[in-house]
């Protein structure tokens, strides 16, 4: 029993790997092995003919001396059958199903007469969990797809059943592959690159969800570290889909689903949640079949979802997320003056709003002859939601300072695979996408962003909440459009040497984008008060756009383009070792530069015109598979990666430049006489001065001249083993890997406008924002150097530091009465300079917490989760005649993401950085510390109790880390539950099925409840001072809001629907 289990997962290994630049992954499978005599000699010259059972394509390969065979270039999918034919001789074996990238083995023994021997069987994890070799890998089939309780139709609710991938459900349900930022991932489907290509959406999606239909999916496939070098453009993982073809039987499918306000839940811990009343819709159809039997096939997919954005934050008491630092009696107040006072309607507490999403996919597969096939592939994507622009526990944003978010995209891939000989193969890719991107305010544009700030005592502990209220159009949606076209060829080639199979090819990637990006086109006015918002005192006022002050000329438009050549030896050392020895390197090369800013350069002493022509990066891989023994598999290799840096990061050069896009700002005015226009929608005349007469000191973004590309080195290591146990059962398997990822040449950003003056007692440098073209600045602290009185000049630049490990642990096993299951466990240590959470090179500057802000420490990062576990359970049975019932429970457990604490108010200006609430805490070793001043009135008793109520005692005397405190653990179970019943015609099935979202939450309001730390996970609890010994001096104590309740993710849903298929 061992053996058997043993050699069908040794089969089902899967060569899918990785590689580091920005093109086309596997999206083909392979079958290879030795064709063996009676007494087990190596068969030469015999013909092999491999057979895609469903649609009659075939490939024709030939054994050499060693009676080896190699059949690539076969579609995912099966079942196959492998025929072959020697002198005399004959054999047939039968391989259930292939998976992306894999080369499943089957030996071949051929006798007089012919021999037929079992059938080779991908023996996977329960939910179809694959772990495949060289690497820690996962593969997910069509069928665990269709039987996953994925409420949201969407591959990631699936992939969330390895326990390395964490999908964050309180921020755009981002995938974290292994404790990584999750724009460093990559999407690719039949080849081609589908993710974020310019890295606005934390998702990785290039639409607002996942571009393709659900039911187009034939396999998908999680890539961490594997060692090919076909693979590109990502530093976290690689998610790799294949879609479905047509075959010589008409097949295809119907269904339909619906949820609504009485399938919600409608409490949480006892108190209500009021969503409103909405329903949600969706459909689909998916049909595949012959065009010309044998020849010429066709597969179609289309998807439509009528659904609902819900909104749950209010005030303190308006009953949903309470915002603390804003009670009904403030947000009446500022609703009554911006009407009042101002003359607009802002909105209201933000109610449900409908949304929409559309997907097609035509596929094509013509079967040109037995040496040549081809494919084209076009997929299209539209849809939108309405979202939140700031969504941080401490900010509430009235409903017209929402935005429509939404994308077109379409996609165009060809595919030509060709067996010139029964050694040498190639294949042709091109492909075409376009991606038209749109962000409209719900308010409109009449009036810019306002901010102001609120206190309130929520809880009557005589201890103030501070919060941030938004109206008015939100700053980064006053002029934006975004285009982008992605051009992409391969020509890639494998050829058979003995024991080698060699792998070369070239790819190419070209680039085109258009970027309008003019933050505060309309104005930004900022508060400190409500007072001050009645009576128009404004803190700051922030103004953008070109000199001619029409903000399409400030757009940027840009090209580059991406080189991969790359090598591979593959090596079948022994029947039980395979090695694999590659090389890549990828360079760019592009003829658009920055708009050249002369005042940069004086101020800085390099231009502002870098891009990444000319940069390039050589990347060396290795991998093994030993088969140790029948029921002992080992797989590892190292490797270097590159890649899945957002092009927005680069975008920000050009969109920023001081030339054609002019920040300007002003503090502490009166916007009643400021203007000859109306307040807050007209800006005030001498900042418009200041754009139109092109203001020489104005902000820039730009690249170091000395940037090099950011990378990681990958190694890894794991084994598999079956093994009997006496209340597991037969031929139970445990999968082990260790994962270790080493940062090298990360991205972050700088503020070169930054001199330190002086340093606290602790050590930390106090700043000052100076003029480096002031000559009197040569000493920044003499009183003649000259203030920075523009906005920041923002550099990208590299660091080094920074890993992540991660040891997982699966156990899997499967019963012939019904039932499979998996337990998974992930251990994630993740540490990073700088987690980069933006897309603008402010937010990634300002988003980050800090001891020194411009040389940040490695510290924990965002992106861990140190604990998680999943379990996968199926079970199915024929209990109504032949027509199946199936139960399927996915649950998981993980504890939850770390944040920390910081100054508030106004300490960029006690530090000298201008950035607030960014400042790591000083943790005072008690009242009497020498290092900190209280003031009278400061609530030393609550303070030093938050100290304790969150163990930061032991950083006493010292700055706590960032990313110090750990959240809570969350765990959550969804169902599955669906009975076949009969279709119209023979062979035709219907299924009724029922998908529980968080069953807990269901069966009790108090569990399955998500608390996290609000973005960007470092709460302002201080208000702080320095006096003129550096010491700190502590002025008001601000209440934190610690972990916040996630109202979407905790409440239970339920989907009801029908599934047709033929």
């Amino acid at each position: 029993m061992l053996k058997k289990f043993a050699y069908g997962a040794s089969v089902a290994v899967l060569m899918m790997t990785a590689a580091t630049a920005v093109h086309a992954q596997e999206t083909t499978g392979a079958i290879r092995g030795t064709v063996l005599g009676d007494s087990g000699q190596p068969v030469a010259n015999a013909t092999v003919t491999v057979t895609h059972v469903p649609s009659g394509t075939r490939s024709v390969a030939v054994t050499g001396e060693n009676g080896q065979y190699n059949a690539r270039g076969l579609r995912v999918g099966g079942p196959y059958t492998v025929q072959v034919d020697a002198a005399g001789v004959s054999g047939t074996r039968e391989v259930a199903a292939i998976g992306i990238g894999d080369a499943t083995v089957a030996d071949v023994y051929v006798s007089q007469g012919g021999t037929q021997l079992d059938e080779v069987v991908v023996i996977g994890t329960a939910g179809g969990v694959v772990q495949t070799a060289i690497g820690p890998n996962a593969v997910f089939t069509a069928e665990d797809l269709a039987n996953a309780p994925a409420i949201n139709r969407d591959i990631r609710d699936v992939i969330a059943i390895d326990p390395r991938v964490y999908v964050d459900e309180a921020f755009v349900d981002a995938v974290q592959c292994g404790g990584a930022n999750p724009r460093f991932n990559s999407l690719t489907v039949d080849g081609v690159r589908l993710n974020d290509n310019f890295g606005l959406n934390s998702s990785g999606y290039p639409t607002e969800r996942m571009p393709f239909s659900y039911d187009a999916i034939q396999q998908v496939a999680v890539e961490l570290a594997p060692f090919d070098v076909e693979y590109g453009n990502f530093t976290a993982c690689n998610i790799n889909a294949v879609t479905k073809s047509g075959g010589n039987s008409l097949s295809g499918g119907f269904f339909y689903d619906y949820s609504d306000h009485e399938l919600t839940g409608a409490s949480l811990e006892g108190r209500s949640v009021d969503l409103g009343e909405f329903e949600e819709t969706r459909w689909g159809i998916n049909v595949g079949g012959p065009i010309i039997q044998d020849r010429l096939y066709f597969f179609a997919a289309y998807e439509k979802l009528d659904g609902v954005n819900f909104f749950d934050r209010s005030p303190a008491g308006g009953g949903g997320a309470e915002v603390q630092g804003l009670s009904m009696a403030q947000y009446n107040e500022i609703l009554d003056i911006a009407r009042t006072v101002y003359g607009f309607d802002p909105g209201g507490i933000p109610a449900p709003q409908p949304n929409e999403d559309e997907k097609l996919l035509i596929k094509l597969d013509w079967n040109i002859s037995d040496q040549h096939r081809a494919a084209f592939t076009y997929n299209y994507n539209d849809g939108f939601n309405i979202t939140e622009s700031d969504r941080g526990s401490d900010e509430f944003e009235f409903s017209g300072h929402l935005y429509e978010r939404g994308a077109e995209l379409n996609a165009y891939v060809l595919q030509v695979f060709s067996d010139w000989t029964d050694n040498f193969s190639t294949e042709f890719r091109v492909a075409y996408s376009t991606l038209d991107n749109r962000q409209i305010p719900q308010g409109g544009l009449d009036v810019g962003e306002v901010q102001i700030r609120t206190l309130n005592d929520h809880d009557g502990d005589s201890v103030d909440s501070r919060a941030t209220v938004y109206l008015g159009a939100d700053d980064s949606r006053h002029s934006n459009v975004l285009s982008y076209e992605t051009m992409s060829y391969k020509l890639g080639g494998s050829y058979i040497w003995g024991d080698h199979l060699f792998t070369f090819g070239y790819e190419r990637e070209d680039l085109e984008i258009f970027n309008l990006f003019v933050q505060h086109s309309q104005g930004e006015f900022r508060f400190n008060s409500i007072n001050d918002f009645r009576n128009g005192n404004a803190s700051q006022v922030f103004y953008g756009n070109a000199a001619s002050l029409d903000p399409n000329d400030a757009a940027a438009s840009f090209a580059y383009g991406t080189n991969t050549l790359y090598a591979q030896d593959e090596w079948v050392f022994s029947n039980d070792l395979t090695l694999t020895f590659g090389l890549r390197y990828d360079w760019y090369d592009s003829n658009d530069e920055p708009a050249l800013n002369a005042n940069f350069v004086a101020r800085n002493g390099f231009a502002n015109t870098s891009n990444l022509d000319g940069k390039g990066l050589l990347q060396p891989r290795f991998g093994f598979r030993y088969d140790f023994a029948d029921n002992l598999q080992f797989r590892g290799g190292f490797g270097l990666y590159s890649g899945g840096n957002p092009n927005v990061w680069l975008s920000n050069n050009y969109s920023n430049d001081g030339v054609t896009n002019i920040q300007v700002n002003r503090r502490n005015f009166n916007i009643f006489t400021n203007t000859t226009g109306q307040p807050l929608f007209d800006i005030p005349d001498s900042l418009v001065t200041a754009v139109t007469t092109g203001t020489p000191n104005v902000g820039v973004n730009a690249l170091d001249p000395d940037f090099d590309l950011p990378s990681a080195w990958k190694f890894a290591i794991g084994a598999t083993y079956w093994f009997d146990a006496p209340v597991l059962g037969e031929g139970v398997r445990l999968d082990l890997d260790l994962l270790h990822s080493e940062t090298q040449d990360a991205a972050i950003i700088k503020d070169l406008t930054l001199a330190q003056i002086g340093t606290m007692v602790d050590g930390r440098p106090i700043y000052r924002s100076i003029d480096r073209s002031d000559p009197d600045c040569v000493n920044p602290t003499a009183a003649a150097c000259s203030s920075r009185n523009f906005n920041n000049d923002f550099v990208l630049t590299n660091t080094d530091g920074g890993h992540q490990t991660v040891f997982s642990a699966s156990l899997t096993q499967s019963y012939d009465w019904g039932l499979d299951w998996t337990l998974g466990y992930a251990f994630t240590q993740a540490e990073d300079v700088n987690p980069m959470t933006s897309s603008v090179a402010f937010s990634n500057y300002a988003n980050v917490a800090v001891f020194d802000p411009n040389n940040p420490n490695v510290a924990t990062s965002n992106y861990e989760i140190p604990h998680r576990i999943t379990l996968q359970m199926n079970y199915e049975r024929e209990i109504f005649g032949d027509y199946m019932t199936r139960f399927t429970l996915f649950g998981r457990a993980n504890e939850g993401r770390p944040f920390g604490f910081a100054f508030s108010g106004d300490d960029g200006d006690i530090f000298g950085d201008i950035i607030d609430n960014r400042h790591l805490l000083y943790i005072p070793t008690g009242p009497s510390d020498p290092n900190v001043v209280f003031q009278p009135g400061f609530d030393q008793a609550a303070f030093f109790d938050f100290i304790d109520e969150y163990g930061l005692g032991e950083f006493a005397g010292s700055t706590m880390p960032r990313n110090a405190v750990q959240s809570g653990w969350w765990s959550k179970f969804d169902l599955r539950i669906e009975q076949e019943l009969p279709g119209l015609m023979s062979g035709h099935r219907t299924a009724a099925f029922v998908v529980v979202e968080n069953l807990g939450n269901l069966l009790n309001d108090e569990w399955g409840i998500l608390r996290e730390a609000s973005f960007p996970q470092s709460q302002g609890v201080v208000d702080v001072d320095r006096n003129g010994a550096g010491q700190y001096v502590f002025q008001q104590f601000l209440q934190p809001a610690g972990q916040s309740r996630v109202t979407g993710a905790s409440l239970w849903e339920v989907r009801v629907g029908l599934r047709y298929s033929f």
